[in-house]
């Protein structure tokens, strides 16, 4: 099988974000159907054995992750990511967010480092809070923050005082029914102005709505 650039292009997003959706691999490599998504990513598991398929939770779409074949060929850590299934849905609402400044055109993939570069850059042995992903664009630097789940109130305050210092934006992305998310976030503005609030639902529809590829999601 002969490769194309696409194919690195996949390989190199799975192994950004650990795992993808085909929805993700869609939008990210630009394709501009599903259906050429997909005979893709067969071709790449089935026949090359770079990618492998996984259906971990149910009720969740197959996570598309590397092999150790899949890093060798594009030069990546030999380490096989660990996937948390506790983290599963979470990661899974990060990549609709990435997906969803793409197709808006917010953002271009190149522009994007994600949480697992951020800590490489740090040292993985170092235990300090990275955003879920952060976007260079304007000459502005954006950090990403998907908030699921409540954290100690003293977490949650020191994290949104790093990313005030440290960005020129904080946008959060959180359920319109995370109340108690929501309360921190609006307590906090009026010392950290630089916050952003945008609804995880609202996220999630438009990218299943708008599935066709941006011009602006090609690497």
């Amino acid at each position: 099988m002969r490769l194309v650039e696409r194919d690195y292009e996949i390989l190199r997003a799975i192994e950004r974000w650990r795992f993808c959706l085909g929805r993700h691999i869609r939008i990210l490599a630009g394709f501009a159907s599903e259906r050429t998504c997909d005979r893709r990513l067969k071709t790449l598991k089935d026949e090359t054995k770079y990618i492998d398929k996984k259906y971990i939770l149910y009720g969740v779409p197959a996570l598309y992750t590397l092999t150790p074949k899949g890093k060798a060929l594009i030069g990546a850590n030999p380490r096989i990511d660990k996937i948390r299934v506790d983290q599963i849905t979470h990661d899974i609402a990060v990549l609709d967010t990435v997906a969803y400044f793409t197709l808006k055109g917010i953002a271009q993939v190149k522009q994007i480092t994600t949480e697992k570069e951020l800590h490489s850059e740090n040292g993985f042995s170092s235990r300090k809070h990275c955003p879920d992903f952060v976007i260079e664009t304007n000459n502005e630097k954006i950090c990403v923050e998907v908030e699921l789940s409540i954290k100690g109130k003293t977490t949650f305050s020191k994290n949104l005082q790093q990313n005030f210092i440290n960005y020129d934006k904080q946008i959060w992305v959180v359920l319109t029914t995370s109340r108690k998310i929501l309360n921190q976030l609006e307590n906090h503005k009026q010392m950290y102005p630089n916050i952003e609030i945008i609804y995880l639902e609202e996220v999630q529809n438009f990218v299943k709505l708008n599935r066709t590829v941006s011009k602006n999601t090609k690497p």
